[in-house]
């Protein structure tokens, strides 16, 4: 008991230790916001890079209930269920063309991840535009959609179908949780057929670990492909989780940030969870800038009622970052950080 107790000291202690590196990439935040506008007659395809519960559902709602958005929730979680004894390093490159294929309405590549027995795409109804016309019939385009009421009134449509529905959209975006570094979505970036951006979702990692320890059990598969299927003691496999969801975010951010290759430049943005719990709407708002969106009326009272509604709403899971702040300004901490993550 003793030994365990020590383990979770030192878990606690190297994750507030996450959080100010995290923090401590916040100065460059400032550098991500300039981008080349896009003409509004060109498809703009957007992926949200996250990790496992750190408020990118959220995000991912407020990208999909856009009229002009076509969403889906980790179409990667597709590869990883079906080659799921491999390790993330293995399966990147999969998740990479899966992507590249879904960004161009091309969903003939998912008859290779989906059983015979089951046709429909992982959480289909957090999708508006598979809950509205033509895909079903009941919501319309302009309105918002509700996953409950979509679930028990609509049903998974055809791939030809969900196709179909994502050529009549104007912005692409796909919320994904399971890419660890930028350089396998090079050919992305360079493919002549995509315009992405990508928007990077962080969240102080103290918060994470509270929110993972309700669904653990869930995350047993995933967590053993991002430890490489390697034989971990129990006990230290949130730890070892945590560690490569803190690197894999400090590298992403330092490749983008720190000489990024040209083709990069006004493609990346940053966001910290924590930032959008202050001000959703602000927030939200520059990220609809980002990628050539109009935040709407309609769209901004809902952000603004789902994030300050009764009970354990959005903005009330948000944590200490003020603490965490005061961290990041530590020099010796920075050094720690850096030591231990080899940064």
């Amino acid at each position: 008991m003793l030994h365990y107790r020590v383990n979770r000291n030192t878990m606690k202690f190297q994750v507030i230790l996450f959080g100010a590196a995290l923090l401590l990439v916040s100065g460059w935040y400032m550098q991500l916001s300039l981008y080349d506008p896009q003409p509004s007659n060109d498809k703009v395809h957007v992926l949200l890079l996250s990790s496992w519960r750190s408020g990118s559902s959220f995000l991912g709602q407020v990208f999909s209930q856009h009229p002009s958005v076509f969403y889906l929730m980790e179409p990667g979680w597709h590869v990883w269920t079906q080659l799921r004894q491999n390790g993330a390093r293995a399966l990147r490159m999969a998740v990479r063309d899966l992507l590249r294929s879904l960004f161009q309405c091309d969903f003939s590549v998912m008859e290779s991840y989906l059983p015979e027995n089951q046709k429909e795409l992982f959480m289909w109804s957090h999708s508006r535009a598979l809950c509205s016309p033509p895909a079903c019939p009941l919501m319309p385009r302009n309105q918002l959609s509700n996953k409950t009421h979509c679930q028990q009134n609509c049903k998974p449509r055809d791939l030809k179908i969900v196709e179909q529905v994502c050529g009549f959209y104007s912005h692409v975006v796909y919320k994904e949780v399971r890419i660890f570094e930028l350089e396998s979505l090079y050919p992305l970036l360079l493919d002549p057929n995509l315009n992405l951006r990508i928007i990077h979702l962080v969240r102080d990692p103290r918060g994470v670990v509270r929110s993972k320890e309700k669904v653990a059990e869930y995350l047993a598969s995933d967590n053993a492909i991002v430890l490489e299927q390697k034989p971990i003691n129990e006990a230290k496999v949130q730890y070892q989780v945590m560690q490569e969801i803190c690197r894999s975010h400090l590298r992403i951010n330092k490749r983008a940030v720190l000489k990024p290759p040209p083709f990069l430049k006004g493609r990346y943005k940053l966001v910290r969870y924590e930032d959008v719990t202050r001000n959703p709407v602000k927030e939200i708002k520059s990220l609809y800038q980002f990628v050539g969106l109009e935040m709407t009326t309609q769209l901004a009272t809902w952000i603004y009622q789902v994030t300050h509604g009764k009970g354990k709403g959005f903005a009330r899971n948000s944590c200490c970052s003020d603490v965490l702040r005061s961290l990041a300004g530590l020099r010796h901490v920075g050094r720690s950080v850096r030591r231990f993550c080899d940064i």
